[in-house]
Order: C-alpha cells, then structure tokens, then sequence
C-alpha cells in the first residue's frame, strides 16, 4: 500500500527534524516556511516539494502537518483566500502539531468538517533531537475513526502514541502539562535564588532537595543552571509564557481561574520583561536573585 502524500508547514528546529524523519522513512512531502533556506535544505534531501500556498498544499496531500508557533499563525493559514480550507480534499486530514488554544483547534475542526476532511490535535513531547528518530510523545485527540486513519504515520514520528479523546483534548492536556512543568521550573529557579540570598550553598540545597520527593528532572535542569551555568531545558521563556497564557484563557472559558498559573504567568512575563525571552526557562534564576520588594 503507498503511503500518503503529506504536506507539512513549519520548518523550525522541532518541524524540521520531524521532516527529515518522515524523509528518511520514504515519504513523499509538499513543505512550506517562510524561512527559504530551511525549505530549500529539505528539497535538496529529496523526495521534497516547496508549495507556494497552503491551498497548493493541501491539494496536494492525503495529510497536512502544522508545527506553529501559535493559534494565531495557525488559524492564519487555515483561514486565509488562499489557506488550507480553501484547498483541502475530502477525506484529508489536518493534524497540529504545535501548542494551541483548545476552543479555536474545535473551531477549525468544525471548518475541516464542513469540507469533508478530519483534524487531529496532536501535541508534542520531547525534543527535536526524538523527533529526527521519530521518538517523539505525541498527544493526539479527536475523532476515533480519523484517529485511526493516520495513527500509522503518527507511530513513525512517536514512541509513544497517546490518544485522549475528543478534538482538543490533545492541547488541553499539553497546556496542563506545560502549566505544570513550568510552575515547577519557576518554583525551583526561584528556591535557588532564595538559598543564595540567604547564604546558603546552592549545590548543598540541590543535594538535599534531590534526596526527597521534589526530586525531578526539572529539578536537575534547575540545577544545571542555577549551580552549574549550563542552560539545556531548550524552551525558552518567550514561549513558556505564550503557553501560560493560553493556559489561562483556557480556565476562563472553562469558567474557572488556576491562581497558581496567575503566579507563574506573572514571572514568566516580567522575566519577558526584562529582556529574557530568548533564555532558556531555568534562567528566570537570574531574574528572581535580583528581584527586589
């Protein structure tokens, strides 16, 4: 049986390591970025056509891929004269790989619907180091039997397949996850810069804290930063307050408020603030050692 025809748009460090999976495995792609360079690097791989459009892309595929930065880039391309839903076959299916606002993934669920074709959320864990193995986390949701359709083809990009469910389920439990995640990083960053104002010694709080259950591999990045110097979490804070945010828009349509991730998002915004968004997340250390009353 030959394999589907996939068009894949966004070829950052994360979509352009996922592309060179799907490349090494036979796939024939239609990609588009805006960076020309990145796509003209995977056309040179083969088996690789450059689109010049969402709708010349999604004609041309049985799946299109999105690895976005945001809802707003994503309903961008979706919605756009010359986007996917303009050029969409039946019976395709879009799949969104990147960290996106739960109420507007159902709204364009609904869109593709509309059109004959399927969505599946399917966030991402891990690192673009997997992703070029394929050995992603992939958190998948939406309708069963779409699911099931490209599962195939999800199982070569991930060592583990989750499927949640419902259509934004996938990105709801990415936001909670990112939530947590963060809050922790945040948490422990700003425990380190307090053992240092107090005088206590950094590597001596981490060999406590590290003995009992805080112990984490969050904890250890914190460490690598707040002790050692060496920042390599890989998500920076730019984007770990994008995500904070949708996480609270998220509440707020499910009518409640998450106090906590007020706390977190204010850090990672005055840590933004300050001119730190390109910092890895563990570097909100050095925001919270010189924060004063």
């Amino acid at each position: 049986m030959s394999k589907p025809v996939i068009g894949f748009i966004g070829l950052g460090l994360m979509g352009n390591n996922m592309v060179v999976n799907l490349q090494n495995k036979g796939y024939e792609l239609q990609v588009m970025d805006l960076n020309k360079d990145a796509v003209a690097a995977v056309v040179a791989r083969g088996g690789a056509t450059e689109a010049k459009s969402p709708a010349e892309l999604a004609a041309a595929s049985d799946i299109v891929m999105l690895c976005l930065t945001t809802s707003e880039v994503v309903e961008k391309i979706v919605y756009a004269d010359d986007g996917i839903l303009a050029g969409i076959k039946e019976g395709a299916v879009l799949i969104d790989f990147g960290t996106s606002i739960p109420a507007s993934t159902r709204k364009i669920g609904a869109a593709l619907a509309e059109k004959g074709a399927g969505m599946i959320d399917a966030p991402l864990g891990r690192t673009p180091a997997h992703a070029k193995d394929g050995l992603l986390n992939i958190m998948a949701s939406g309708d069963q039997a779409t699911f099931d359709k490209v599962k195939p083809v999800l199982e070569e990009q991930g060592e583990n397949v989750f499927y949640l469910g419902a259509l934004g389920a996938g990105h709801t439990t990415k936001l909670i996850n990112n939530f947590m995640g963060m809050t922790t990083v945040c948490a422990m960053s700003q425990a380190f810069a307090v053992a240092d104002l107090a005088g206590v010694d950094r590597q001596q709080l981490f060999e406590i804290m590290s003995t009992g259950p805080s112990s984490s591999p969050f904890m250890q990045f914190c460490k690598n930063y707040a002790v050692d110097g060496v920042s390599d979490l890989g998500f920076s804070i730019a984007n770990a307050n994008k995500d904070l945010g949708y996480f609270l828009e998220m509440a707020k349509d499910l009518d409640t408020r998450t106090q906590i991730g007020e706390g977190t998002s204010a850090n990672l915004q005055a840590a933004l603030d300050a001119g730190m968004g390109d910092g890895n997340v563990p570097e909100i250390f050095d925001y919270f050692l010189k924060l004063k009353k």
